[in-house]
């Protein structure tokens, strides 16, 4: 070949590995195993920018290496293809979701298959794959069988749940979940109890459950949302206005697997920071549950729970969520409107809105009293919407003196602020101290922190208004959304009830329909489905399941894809146990993370996984920002000035495309045809006639206009240069600039390496001469380091090792096999497809280069024959010397008293002392 023409090689090889499944896994062998995870990609219409491979290269890197160690890879790929994106678009169109859906996943594999990532593509998972699914609705319906026990600290049948209640009715029943909502029974009256009533009985201790709970309700796009997709009280998409609303849903109960998962955390190598919100979004908490009786009728309660018992006596007003329960009974006539238009303004904003904004201050007052539960005292009952109705009992005790929101709050309504510590400070903000002896507290004045809590809740039991309890900030996860383009959710209703399907019926396929809205008389989109009905006469749930159900547990069902009978098999999950590698966005870590760990946790109960957790290592890549480039528009006119000259105008700063800019310098012709009102566009250049674009570094986006796609830099650059690049830029977990222009620096690399086996005609120019030690010193120096730097994921300076290696070699006009074939291999994993085309050229078959072994590492390589010594008198250094490397210190030290150095620097004096520091330097002292 006469020159390196990566877009020749890389498809030849992409080709190859695609017709031979090169990466083919299979689920028993005789070699260790090791199970490598992307995080699940949503196929948007965009298709891939540059700053999405970052993490899939550094996986693929790792997945090639362990092939390389001997290890049987399980590195797998597919798509999470339900979403939202998909249904909005085909509202707007028409156009089937599975159409739109198909299309991008089109795009995707094209653009992954370009980098040359070593996907089992055998193995490909689609979560809107009725195949797929089938198992997401499986799933489902064991958690609706099941009920956690408490005693058991596990997952059970509801059989066992009925057979305790057969016999003892509900005494002695110790489920997850709130017991308050759960009705009381005898044996007999469970025996009396019909079908319905039966199962009403059973649902509020199923793990999957239904349940009147507040949502974001978006009338615009006719569904409920999570936190994550609204944003300012507005859908992340579309910018329509979101309310709480109460409504039915399923919910799955994560709150049960509170602890195991707070404790699972302590046996995994993930990230601290992630675990670290993964405790705080669980967040346990050891307090007191305590009841505050209603002024007017003492017979009611409201129940608030607390970390600081101890300040019950500076509880100076009750806060209540808009949304409780008992605010239309607590509002006085005289609060009645102010409440209302308190509520309706509540109900705009977003949860995650209402807990972040602490500068906003606001509540209204109900015109109702409640009794402090020790004291007796009347406290005033408000509303303020930083309480939520679905996080603890949706009501908290507003001690001002200890708490900042509650101090702030107070100031601003002017409420009483009481002290109950000695040692508080609240003249300027509120002082939460556990510190100093109680005061204005009569039960426990003069008592510390650990006695008086201690008394407090032993007062709030023998008046049976509290008890001791550990509490959880986690809700249960809802598990429904009133959208089309998702999982059905195997329910049917018989007169009202709800019952699963039964499991020969599954899959339950998404029927078609004529729009993608919501029904005129507000139901979800499935309401339109004709004749959608089970055994034809019973309803179907019309809601889908959540985006996360399908991703909850892909990675089981890449162990063995296409098993007809199973979710996994048993022997596919025994062999590969769980993932070894997961590499993906910190974003993830309270939800996808954590809904992930807890349907395993549930596998396991049912004795369908056998590892502990999931994903045994997390590494979360940081962000690629894209570079902006703008130009500077003179404000009235179509004339823009340069960067430099900008600030003699009065200017506006325009973002333009980056692919129009090269180092800052704009291609104006591209730019006046990029739109029509820039066609007539007149300049003000620089001396050298170029116009100097201004520079920022932003995240990427359309917006921006500093979105890059591959397809173009492998089109000129290749798809090796590109992976070179991504991980040359930095530290994968850092957010780093992507600059286009960098990537030059590595497509010569690869060049210069190309020409270590084609130096000058093309011609292939390896010899077997044996290699010199400079040459094996330089080879083993990039071996060393380049195993050290995949073993601790540090991918970018492995690439300056590279860089460095292959100078040397070139300054060597090293052509030699013995040195060339092990460089290929430790370059290999980066730069595969040029590594595939020079292994062949060298006589090994073709695309063997994934199954080589990785070269030993040899510290003999690197010892020296000989050490040049610093000699010194009395630490000011006259020469140097050189002694073999293996020379003692005794040896040293008689060589140099035996030349004639100490005639020639020692004025004579005799030597007091020889000072040797091996393999560093010599002082004599004299």
């Amino acid at each position: 070949m006469p020159g390196y023409h990566p877009q020749d090689i890389e498809k030849k090889w992409q080709n190859f590995w695609h017709n031979h499944h090169t990466f083919k896994a299979e689920n028993q062998s005789d070699k260790p195993h090791y199970y490598v995870l992307d995080m699940f990609p949503y196929p948007s219409g965009a298709g891939l920018h540059v700053g999405h491979p970052l993490g899939y290269i550094a996986s693929d890197i790792v997945s090639r290496y362990k092939r390389l160690q001997g290890f049987n890879v399980l590195h797998p790929m597919g798509f999470d293809s339900f979403g939202l994106p998909a249904e909005q678009y085909a509202i707007q169109t028409g156009q089937h979701p599975a159409l739109t859906t198909e299309k991008n996943i089109e795009t995707y594999i094209r653009q992954l298959n370009s980098l040359g990532f070593s996907y089992d593509w055998t193995r490909e998972v689609r979560t809107s794959d009725p195949s797929y699914y089938k198992w997401t609705q499986w799933i489902f319906i064991q958690l609706f069988n099941n009920w956690y026990n408490l005693a058991a600290d596990r997952a059970e049948s509801v059989d066992t749940l009925i057979a305790q209640f057969e016999q003892n009715g509900t005494t002695g029943i110790q489920a997850a979940g709130d017991d308050e909502e759960r009705p009381r029974f005898t044996a007999a009256q469970w025996q009396a109890k019909s079908e319905p009533e039966r199962m009403a009985a059973l649902l509020p201790y199923r793990l999957a459950y239904q349940s009147d709970t507040y949502v974001n309700w978006c009338p615009q796009l006719g569904t409920v949302l999570s936190n994550d997709e609204v944003k300012d009280g507005l859908s992340e998409r579309g910018g329509f206005p979101v309310e709480r609303r109460l409504m039915p849903q399923w919910n799955l109960r994560i709150t049960a697997y509170a602890d195991r998962l707070l404790q699972g955390l302590d046996t995994i190598d993930w990230p601290e920071a992630v675990k670290e919100m993964q405790r705080n979004w669980i967040g346990r908490s050891i307090g007191a549950e305590v009841a505050f009786p209603l002024a007017e009728a003492q017979d009611q309660v409201i129940k608030v729970y607390t970390t600081r018992v101890d300040t019950i006596y500076g509880v100076t007003f009750l806060v209540l969520a808009p949304e409780h329960e008992l605010v239309a009974q607590l509002t006085t006539p005289e609060q009645q409107q102010a409440v209302q238009d308190y509520i309706d303004a509540a109900k705009r904003r977003s949860e995650r809105d209402r807990m972040a904004d602490v500068k906003t201050v606001s509540g209204v007052f109900t015109g109702s009293y409640c009794l402090n539960p020790i004291s007796g005292e009347q406290v005033p009952i408000w509303l303020a919407d930083y309480v939520l109705a679905g996080y603890g009992t949706g009501a908290v005790m507003a001690v001002p003196s200890g708490d900042q929101r509650d101090y702030l709050f107070a100031k601003h309504f002017n409420l009483p602020i009481v002290p109950v510590l000695d040692t508080q400070q609240i003249d300027e903000e509120a002082d939460n101290t556990k510190e100093g002896h109680y005061i204005n507290s009569e039960l426990i004045n003069g008592l510390t922190y650990k006695d008086a809590t201690t008394k407090l809740i032993a007062a709030l039991e023998e008046k049976n208004l509290g008890k001791g309890k550990v509490n959880y900030r986690i809700r249960d996860a809802i598990f429904g959304r009133q959208r089309y383009w998702g999982e059905p959710i195997p329910i049917y209703y018989k007169d009202g009830t709800a019952y699963p399907l039964p499991e020969s019926e599954l899959p339950l396929v998404l029927p078609e329909i004529d729009e993608y809205k919501p029904t005129e008389t507000g139901e979800p989109p499935l309401g339109r489905a004709k004749d959608w009905k089970y055994e034809g006469k019973y309803e179907y749930e019309l809601s889908t399941m959540p985006g996360w159900a399908g991703s909850s547990w892909y990675y089981l069902r890449y162990m063995d894809p296409t098993n007809d009978g199973r979710f996994v098999g048993k022997e596919a999950e025994a062999y590969w146990h769980n993932v070894d590698l997961y590499m993906g966005g910190a974003e993830h870590a309270t939800g996808h993370l954590l809904y992930s760990r807890f349907w395993y946790l549930f596998l396991k109960d049912l004795g369908l996984v056998s590892a502990g957790e999931p994903f045994q290592k997390l590494i979360n890549q940081g962000m690629i920002l894209g570079r902006s480039n703008f130009v500077y528009r003179i404000n009235g006119t179509n004339t823009f000035v340069t960067s430099d000259k900008r600030k003699e105008h009065d200017t506006t700063a325009l973002h333009v495309d980056v692919n129009f800019v090269d180092n800052d310098i704009l291609d104006i012709e591209a730019f006046k045809n990029w739109r029509e009102e820039y066609a007539n566009a007149e300049f003000i250049l620089e001396d050298n006639g170029t116009y100097v674009c201004g520079a920022e570094v932003e995240k990427m986006s359309k917006s921006k206009h500093n979105v890059v796609n591959p397809d173009d830099l492998i089109g000129k650059f290749g798809a090796d240069a590109l992976r070179l690049y991504e991980m040359f830029l930095g530290p994968l977990e850092q957010f780093k600039p992507w600059n286009t222009s960098g990537m030059s620096g590595v497509s010569g690399f690869l060049k210069k390496l190309w020409r270590l086996f084609h130096p000058e005609d093309g011609t292939l120019a390896v010899t077997d001469e044996a290699p010199t030690p400079q040459e094996l010193k330089a080879l083993h120096k990039a071996i060393r380091k380049a195993e050290e730097d995949i073993e601790k994921f540090s991918f970018n300076t492995s690439v300056s090792t590279f860089m460095i290696c292959v100078n040397e070699l070139t300054a060597l006009r090293c052509h030699k096999r013995a040195v060339l074939e092990p460089l290929l291999l430790i370059v290999s994993p980066y730069a595969p497809h040029l590594a595939e085309e020079l292994w062949q050229e060298l006589g090994h078959e073709a695309g063997s280069v994934s199954y080589a072994s990785f070269p030993e590492f040899k510290e003999e390589y690197l010892v020296e024959d000989s050490v040049n010594y610093p000699v010194a008198i009395n630490g000011k250094v006259r020469e140097q010397l050189q002694f073999p490397a293996t020379a003692t210190a005794k040896e040293i030290e008689d060589a140099v008293l035996g030349s004639d150095f100490l005639a020639r620097f020692g004025d004579g004096k005799a030597a007091k002392k020889v000072i040797v520091v091996p393999g560093r330097m010599v002082n004599v002292v004299v």
